[in-house]
């Protein structure tokens, strides 16, 4: 619960992601807000962060790298090597650098940086906006168990986080990264359904919402397999049954497995370019 006391942290970018781990990290009491920097390219969006959040703001990436000891590169993965070869310069193995950059890898990042640099990769996704996401960690060749302990404490405080092999962040690109994606769209499908049924749109789609999100509870607080979960609500000869024989007539596991897949395989081409 102390990795991050009396440590300095810098954030390079200032955009969603940006501001939902600065949230985060302030919301948990993980650092003071003075030992907390953002720095941006856009002075507009810099001043309205240090008035929300009263954090130290900089324009100028390599001083914002130089005042902190864990710097989370939060940039569009299409930035991340012209941000690197900006401040590689700055950074040395007192250093830990923590990538959200989508489909990046922590070799990618190494090969900017000096020999032994400690690098994190984290793929989050967009729940976290709301303090409910799913983030997976994998550790670069010379980032040790107190670095991938700092950066877990950061994530958590955000949602849950997970521990993975670099090699599996494909796979989880394709399912928590991508995921929600399906999600929203199962959600739209349903409260459609429900209005041809009958229901208001607004009340169709709180309907839709809540239950998606109380199953899913149900499944991360219970101790059932979704399974059973499944079976606790479906009578002989019932209405969920008839449901469920109709999603299975339309290969629903199926669409969703190979959406997973599909996402998958897309993200290991778009890391293999790196």
């Amino acid at each position: 619960d102390k990795m991050l006391k009396g440590k300095k942290v810098s954030i390079i970018g200032g955009g969603n992601m940006g501001e939902v781990i600065t949230g985060g990290i302030i919301s948990g009491n993980l650092v003071s807000t003075d030992t907390l920097m953002i720095a941006d390219a856009l002075k507009d969006r810099l001043n309205y962060l240090k008035e929300k959040y009263q954090v130290r703001i900089e324009k100028n990436n390599k001083k914002a790298v130089k005042f902190a000891d864990i710097i989370i590169l939060a940039v569009k993965p299409q930035n991340i090597g012209e941000v690197l070869e900006e401040i590689s310069g700055d950074i040395d193995k007192t250093k830990l650098i923590v990538s959200i950059a989508a489909g990046i890898p922590t070799k990618f990042i190494e090969g900017y940086l000096k020999k032994g640099i400690h690098v994190i990769r984290v793929m989050p996704n967009t729940p976290a906006l709301i303090g409910e996401g799913a983030a997976a960690l994998a550790r670069g060749i010379n980032a040790t168990e107190d670095d991938l302990a700092a950066a877990r404490q950061i994530f958590d405080s955000v949602g849950i986080t997970v521990i993975v092999n670099e090699e599996l962040m494909d796979a989880v690109t394709g399912l928590s990264g991508s995921g929600p994606a399906y999600v929203f769209i199962i959600i739209e499908a349903l409260s459609d359904a429900g209005v041809k049924m009958g229901l208001a749109r607004d009340i169709s789609l709180q309907l839709a919402a809540q239950t998606l999100v109380g199953a899913a509870k149900l499944c991360l607080k219970g101790d059932k397999h979704p399974a059973q979960l499944k079976d606790m609500v479906t009578s002989p000869g019932g209405t969920t049954i008839a449901g469920i024989k109709a999603l299975e007539d339309g290969g629903l596991r199926g669409t969703l497995m190979s959406a997973v897949e599909a996402a998958t395989l897309r993200s290991k081409e778009l890391g293999g370019s790196k």
